[in-house]
């Protein structure tokens, strides 16, 4: 079964379901809205702020295998006018190299970072190593996820696992 019906799951099914957590009442969080989804891996605030999800990477719109797939994965977990809780991660950088602050993305209990890894939609992704709070769950979701080819996982041939660079698919 293809939870929420994200488009290019494997025919072996998805678990997007993603992970409870307790982050709404959370030191380090803040209410937003979405206003868009850019890509596999980030989404627009209605406040205009740019939120790169926290210790993922979703391969890219043009050129990577299942990049489409990512994008309409996170579309799918956040539509536009989803309320969302953004988290930070105080033991990790608060923004990127393009000034978009990282975070974890809730909605109603449900960390979307883990469930786009759960999906096979998205790799977890260590910026010079560096594992924030969810490394461990990130880490077994996305070994589900290639053991039951789930996401890219099995529809990539090329799709290779390194934590250091991010999502691997090849070429779409």
């Amino acid at each position: 079964m293809c939870a929420l019906g994200l488009a290019g799951c494997s025919s072996g099914g998805s678990d997007t379901s993603g992970s409870k957590t307790t982050e709404t009442a959370a030191a380090g969080s803040e209410s937003a809205v979405v206003a868009a989804v850019s890509d596999g891996d980030t989404l627009r605030t209605t406040s205009g702020k740019k939120i790169r999800l926290l210790q993922i990477d979703a391969p890219e719109l043009h050129g990577d295998c299942f990049g489409k797939a990512a994008l309409s994965a996170l579309k799918q977990l956040t539509p536009k006018g989803t309320p969302i809780t953004l988290v930070r991660d105080p033991d990790l950088d608060q923004t990127d190299r393009y000034g978009r602050p990282l975070r974890y993305v809730i909605v109603h209990g449900i960390n979307v970072n883990v469930a786009l890894v759960r999906g096979g939609t998205a790799s977890p992704y260590f910026f010079r190593n560096d594992k924030g709070r969810y490394a461990a769950e990130l880490l077994a979701a996305v070994k589900k996820a290639r053991a039951q080819r789930l996401g890219y996982w099995g529809a990539c041939p090329k799709a290779k696992l390194n934590t250091g660079l991010g999502s691997i698919t090849g070429p779409a």
